[in-house]
């Protein structure tokens, strides 16, 4: 199955996630600020979790106060809000400011690939492979047939990340789409597997 993505240079990486929070504590104020620090948490995980190494970014986060956090946060908005006396419950939306991101993950030691968002010359590619080097040696041998040069940013067991120019991404989703490779784009990230 084929997902279409948008022509290269169309794209654009998006910095929002999404939480459901349901917490109860003494008061619905303290439930709050729990149930916020906790959706922050999560969409900070989940959205960086596509730049960055996933374990030294949970360690990170993990290890960051709250406020450290909040400044990551350039927007917020709140869904479904419900609370009673001791508990808080709502849909919690919020978009991180890709400069504070990288600066704070480069400040915590998280390596990272997260672009300043001005170049636009590379994108990322996050691999998934079920035979590590037969899929592996495949993607090197298309890539060289493309003329295309993958910055190798992460390998974790059958995970790759990589960097490769912008200009290249056409050619590069036709060709890994014609030797059997299913991709996907999600916020300007393409996910690859075979």
């Amino acid at each position: 199955m084929f997902l279409a993505i948008a022509p290269f240079g169309a794209i654009a990486v998006d910095l929002s996630g999404m939480a459901s929070v349901n917490v109860t504590s003494d008061t619905a104020a303290a439930a709050k600020n729990m149930a916020f620090d906790e959706a922050r948490r999560q969409i900070i995980n989940d959205v960086l979790g596509q730049y960055a190494i996933p374990d030294l970014l949970a360690d990170a986060v993990k290890n960051a106060s709250a406020d450290d956090l909040t400044n990551l946060i350039a927007a917020s908005s709140i869904d479904g809000e419900q609370q009673s006396d001791t508990t808080y419950s709502a849909n919690i939306s919020m978009t991180i400011d890709r400069d504070a991101a990288r600066a704070w993950m480069t400040a915590n030691n998280v390596q990272n690939w997260l672009t300043d968002g001005k170049s636009g010359d590379t994108f990322v590619v996050q691999i998934v492979m079920s035979d590590k080097l037969a899929g592996w040696i495949e993607l090197n041998n298309i890539a060289r047939a493309e003329g295309i040069n993958m910055d190798t940013k992460y390998i974790n067991g059958n995970r790759v990340t990589v960097e490769i120019p912008v200009s290249s991404r056409g050619a590069f989703t036709i060709a890994i789409g014609e030797a059997g490779w299913r991709y996907a784009d999600q916020n300007g990230v393409l996910h690859i597997i075979k």
